[in-house]
């Protein structure tokens, strides 16, 4: 599943179904906000761009990495301190594969895919500067 969403997922549910013929490891990254002295998280995408994007990260890994499942979970919208954002569940044949893999998702997802992060605090929030732009700050 490629999904950019505002409701969360059951990740037990995407080990399940990332436990395909042959596979010998399973990666999970779950990204959550964490308390940096913030009250929520406030993000948005370029939606259509951004699952096109993640869809091909996803085509990449498999082929390069030899994953046999892949599911990236991106989240929008306004989230809480422990919520998760991000989560990648990745299946291969060993787990060399399966880390490089996740790993390699993520730093392409840093590198250019539009979805941006707003910390919020009491007194006001900021958009938090990424590694590129388009037309924000970039996430993750």
């Amino acid at each position: 599943m490629i999904s950019i969403q505002t409701e969360d997922v059951d990740i037990g549910t995407l080990i399940a179904a990332a436990k395909k013929q042959g596979t010998g490891a399973i990666v999970v990254f779950d990204g959550v906000v964490r308390d940096d002295e913030i009250t929520e998280m406030e993000l948005e995408a370029y939606e259509d761009i951004a699952k096109q994007e993640l869809e091909k990260i996803a085509r990449d890994a498999a082929d390069l990495f030899r994953l046999l499942h892949v599911d990236i979970i991106h989240r929008i919208g306004r989230l809480a301190i422990g919520e998760n954002i991000l989560i990648i569940v990745v299946s291969a044949g060993h787990r060399t594969e399966a880390y490089a893999g996740s790993r390699y998702i993520i730093e392409e997802i840093k590198k250019g895919v539009p979805i941006w992060k707003k910390e919020l605090k009491k007194d006001g929030g900021r958009w938090v500067p990424g590694e590129h732009s388009h037309g924000r700050p970039k996430t993750v």
